[in-house]
């Protein structure tokens, strides 16, 4: 069991490996997909994720973009920043430098759960200036309720415990357990999909990159700061999503009632996996509305 994931090893066959970049910027070692040509389009993934999760998008949109899709710090190839610049501002600026080093002013971004946060707040800094925002599943608002009391502690907590990352990536080599964490987000996955998973959690240093970063996510700072939002924000919401339910989506439009919901029905928080053709025509479609595409 490796700590960090390795690209001769649990990267020797990843998917559009042929894109893969390996810049260094803001004191970070990124991997860094790079393919097509056109507009800039940005995709950044969520908490655990890595740029697997764009396997099939990807090449898709770069049909009509320059898909630029890295691995979040500490993510996938990524290296891990010190912990505490595992939080929605630290992760922000890292992408931000990595963009000013390449040069690359994104005309459109797509975020998916925490990822959408992510480009949202780049946005309100003015990091970035894109002509529209995609959220695929955002986690944009903290957790309402209970859970949201008891999330931040607990997730610091478990950060807080060297022997965790561990013993999560142990269980992963369980026949089920992927199995069962991806039926848990509302969706269903081929077995290249789960198997890709199944690769980064059964690496501890991914595993406490991505428990660092939910010790350290503060939502209610970018809560505050959405109605100032500039570019047009396109919620696009599975309606079988049961790790952002789709009345998160209300919630969001609540503060920024110019927000667009748009619902992906019998999908489930992985979508872009489910159905990559029907996203990306989605994002093409939206692309055209703002001007980006012709």
């Amino acid at each position: 069991m490796s700590d960090r994931p390795n690209w001769q090893r649990e990267g020797r066959d990843w998917p559009n490996r042929e894109a893969s970049l390996f810049p260094v910027e803001s004191g970070l070692r990124w991997h860094l997909q790079v393919m097509g040509e056109g507009p800039v389009i940005l995709l950044v993934h969520g908490t655990g994720a890595a740029t697997h999760s764009w396997r099939r998008l990807a090449p898709l949109l770069a049909e009509r973009f320059q898909v630029l899709a890295p691995d979040l710090p500490g993510h996938g190839f990524t290296q891990a920043p010190p912990a505490s610049a595992l939080s929605l501002p630290g992760m922000a600026a890292a992408l931000g430098g990595l963009l000013r080093q390449l040069g690359k002013a994104p005309a459109l971004v797509v975020g998916h759960s925490a990822g959408a946060a992510i480009l949202a707040r780049m946005c309100l800094v003015g990091l970035i200036d894109p002509r529209a925002l995609i959220s695929l599943n955002g986690a944009l608002l903290p957790l309402n309720g209970l859970p949201g009391h008891f999330f931040s502690p607990a997730a610091k907590l478990l950060a807080a415990t060297p022997f965790l990352p561990h013993l999560f990536a142990w269980r992963a080599s369980a026949p089920d357990a992927v199995e069962r964490l991806v039926r848990s987000t509302g969706s269903t996955l081929d077995p290249v999909g789960i198997a890709l998973y199944r690769r980064l959690i059964s690496c501890p240093g991914h595993v406490g990159a991505t428990l660092s970063m939910m010790a350290n996510w503060q939502l209610e700072p970018l809560e505050r700061a959405l109605p100032g939002l500039r570019p047009p924000l396109f919620l696009v919401v599975g309606d079988n999503d049961w790790t952002v339910p789709p009345a998160e989506a209300q919630r969001v439009r609540g503060r920024l009632p110019t927000a667009r919901i748009i619902s992906l029905p019998r999908l489930g928080h992985l979508a872009h996996e489910e159905r990559p053709e029907e996203v990306a025509d989605l994002i093409t479609r939206l692309a055209v509305s703002v001007g980006v595409l012709t």
